[in-house]
């Protein structure tokens, strides 16, 4: 690949014609005389010692090939076929959906590049210092070699190796075949592996192959790799100071690391230098104005290991359950849904909300993040924090790509993902499901349940043990007859429990169920309120079903996953599935609008979202106050928030999903629609019935009904109420009060 500079070798004056003539001539009669006296010299015992010293000669000559065509018996050396088909571990790489660069899993840190993109002086560097005569010799360096195993029989271990380029190459190579223990054993395989190299690819191949496997320290494999996090820049890109202290780093990375021994680096990459100028790749003024370049005294390349580490994290395990030990060394493409400008502004939503709970003088009484960031990290159980926590997650409800995922605080303290491993109650979040089911029984939604002091008895199957449970309202107080519509969107605990207990939990468990529930929902009472443990990322994956009216989606993280050639070897489709009819899904829809306008939401439209912007949602807050929770959706755009602590404590009296928690969804969702389009509002399907109704009675209107109790209501066909409002009666004086 190079044209290196050859030297003419002065050769002494000929002689003579007459003498060179001659010459031979007294040669001649020289040796017949020395050969003479041999002769006559010449014992029988001295017939003996040549003999066997031939013998032993030839012996071991006979031992030493034996032994090299032994060496690699049994496997014990790669076969041709496998050095033939030999390809360098390369680190897989995940991406964005805007295709920037979000990190890498790897067993070696490697990114590949052809040796016809570097520039000559990078291939003469490490020439000059690893292996001067390597465009010359087959595999070995006899002289290095002889001169190495002189010195290992005379000082041991520890001494310059013989290593050629191609023998360096070989036991990267093939590591567990070859290994790296020094003993004469290891130096018969490198080197009869090394030979086998040099038959089978070319001098620029070998170079291409030992660039790209070396160990450049710090877990940066290859040139590229290791060009990218000291200089910060391509290995293609390199200088010639840049170029020479790459060169200076595998004999022994760490030792000469410039960011943990500069004046050791400084050394040796000089020392490169000199040695390109004495083997006359350079001039000694171009070596010096390169001694004087600065070394990089910190990684150059940015720290893109913090990039939303939950979601990183949940992706690694899928694709290692799918791809084994590929993923680390396949060097595969993985191009995810994330979108950075979602994640940032729900990362910064999170934690701003989080710090304002904390904050809250005389309510919140735990530890603060900022107060735990000052004890001693060995005293704190990182894998339960005692600060607050928060999990979020944004997804596309038409395509269930997932936008954005937080699933904790601080990666470097827990990680432990909220958001897909957590088991927390919903609260009144799960109430939506009750109400649902209703529906598919035929409920209209008009429908109406007194909301009244309630009394269940409830078994324990453990305890074999039966007691009395009086489910509470949020304020402790009852508001007598309710429609569904309005208790939902109040949040009304005594009439879900009630409509729970008319349909049957077994309807509702189902239900969930088909919406994304898998964790088990106990077919009690208190379930029917959010007592049963979920798992976050699947409570917000059900809320689905009403964005899309009707069709369960299911969340994808992935969009597609290349080989290092670029080939697609995996890509998403997306996991729909009807579970609701479009009329059923529609009416729950408008009642989740309500949530969010009128209902326990309706800080998210006073304080954050425009009119225009189409948004539904529910609240959730456990009894306990351990847990609060808001998830909601636009046409195009799904999230949900959970706050709590690691170990089920109160949070602080008074905590609500509405007033706690839904301002993060709030926040993330009014500076997302700042550059993002507003999407249309949903379209309701067609065959609903609309019926203006009482809200009292739950039926038709008539002309006594107080106007402030008027509204009109949608049915699925067949569900619309038929009789008129009995509970308003003309008084003594004629038409009531209100009309």
């Amino acid at each position: 690949m190079f044209e290196r500079t050859k030297r003419r070798i002065q050769r002494p004056h000929s002689r003579s014609a007459p003498e060179a003539a001659e010459q031979p001539r007294e040669g001649a009669g020289e040796r017949l005389r020395l050969f003479s006296r041999i002769v006559r010299g010449w014992r029988p015992w001295h017939t003996v010692v040549a003999l066997s010293l031939l013998f032993i000669c030839f012996l071991g000559l006979g031992l030493l090939w034996t032994a090299w065509n032994r060496v690699c018996l049994d496997d014990r050396c790669p076969s041709i076929a496998q050095i033939t088909v030999w390809e360098p571990d390369e680190s897989s790489k995940l991406y964005a959906s805007d295709g920037s660069l979000i990190h890498e899993f790897f067993q070696q840190r490697r990114t590949v590049i052809d040796v016809g993109d570097l520039p000559d002086y990078v291939l003469q560097a490490f020439v000059a210092i690893e292996d001067k005569r390597f465009y010359r010799h087959h595999g070995l360096d006899y002289l290095r070699f002889t001169r190495a195993t002189i010195e290992y029989a005379i000082y041991g271990p520890g001494r310059p190796g013989g290593s050629t380029i191609t023998q360096q190459l070989a036991r990267n190579q093939f590591t567990e075949r070859i290994g790296f223990a020094v003993s004469p054993l290891r130096k018969v395989k490198e080197a009869k592996v090394a030979r086998d190299i040099e038959r089978l690819y070319t001098k620029d191949e070998i170079l291409e192959g030992y660039l790209n496997q070396i160990n450049f320290g710090h877990g940066w494999y290859g040139i590229e790799t290791a060009s990218q996090n000291y200089c910060g820049k391509s290995a293609s890109q390199l200088n010639l100071p840049e170029a020479a202290l790459l060169a200076a780093l595998p004999k022994a990375p760490s030792r000469y690391s410039p960011f943990l021994h500069p004046e050791a680096a400084l050394q040796r990459r000089n020392l490169v230098l000199d040695l390109m100028v004495r083997q006359g790749y350079l001039g000694r003024a171009e070596a010096e104005a390169a001694k004087a370049y600065p070394l990089p005294h910190s990684r150059t390349r940015g720290q893109e290991d913090q990039i939303a580490p939950y979601f990183v994290e949940w992706v690694r395990r899928m694709l290692d359950d799918r791809f084994g030990e590929d993923l680390y060394r396949a060097g595969f493409r993985i191009h995810t849904t994330l979108d950075l400008e979602m994640q940032a502004i729900a990362d910064s939503a999170l934690k701003a909300q989080l710090t304002v709970l904390e904050s809250l003088s005389g309510e919140y009484e735990h530890m603060t993040y900022e107060e735990a960031l000052k004890l001693p990290p060995d005293s704190i159980d990182w894998h339960q924090t005692p600060y607050l926590q928060g999990m979020f997650v944004a997804l596309d409800p038409q395509t269930g790509y997932v936008r954005a995922l937080i699933g904790g605080r601080d990666w470097n303290h827990s990680k432990f993902n909220r958001a897909t491993q957590a088991m927390r109650q919903t609260g009144s979040a799960f109430k939506p499901f009750v109400y649902t089911a209703a529906l598919a029984s035929d409920y209209p939604v008009s429908y109406v349940i007194y909301d009244a002091p309630l009394e269940l008895d409830q078994y324990d199957p453990d305890g074999d043990s039966t007691w009395i449970w009086s489910p509470k309202n949020y304020n402790n107080r009852f508001n007598g007859p309710m429609t569904l519509r309005d208790a939902l969107r109040r949040s009304i605990n005594v009439v879900t429990v009630k409509l729970s207990q008319e349909i049957g939990m077994e309807s509702v468990g189902q239900i969930a169920r088909r919406m994304g529930i898998s964790t088990a929902i106990p077919r009690v009472a208190a379930a029917a309120i959010g007592a049963a443990d979920v798992l976050p990322l699947q409570l917000v994956e059900s809320f689905t079903t009403y964005a899309k009216i009707g069709v369960h989606v299911t969340p994808q993280p992935i969009l597609r996953i290349e080989d290092k050639t670029g080939r697609v070897i995996w890509e998403a489709e997306p996991k729909q599935e009807r579970i609701l009819d479009p009329q059923s899904a529609w009416i729950m829809l408008t009642i989740l609008r309500d949530v969010v306008n009128t209902g326990t939401a309706y800080r998210i439209r006073r304080d954050y979202l425009a009119p225009e912007i189409p948004a539904a949602g529910k609240t959730g807050t456990t009894n306990d106050e351990t847990n609060i929770w808001f998830v909601g959706f636009t046409p195009d755009l799904l999230a949900g928030v959970w706050i709590g602590l690691d170990e089920p404590t109160r949070i602080f009296e008074g905590a609500v999903g509405g007033a706690h928690a839904a301002p993060v969804w709030g926040a993330f969702m009014q500076r997302v629609y700042q550059t993002r389009p507003i999407p249309e509002p949903w379209e309701p399907p067609g065959g609903l019935v609309y019926r203006t109704i009482d809200k009292l009675s739950g039926k038709l209107v008539t002309e006594y009904c107080p106007l402030d109790g008027i509204y009109t209501e949608v049915y699925l066909p067949g569900t619309e109420p038929l009789e008129e409002c009995d509970l308003h009666r003309p008084t003594p004086w004629g038409i009531p009060p209100g009309r």
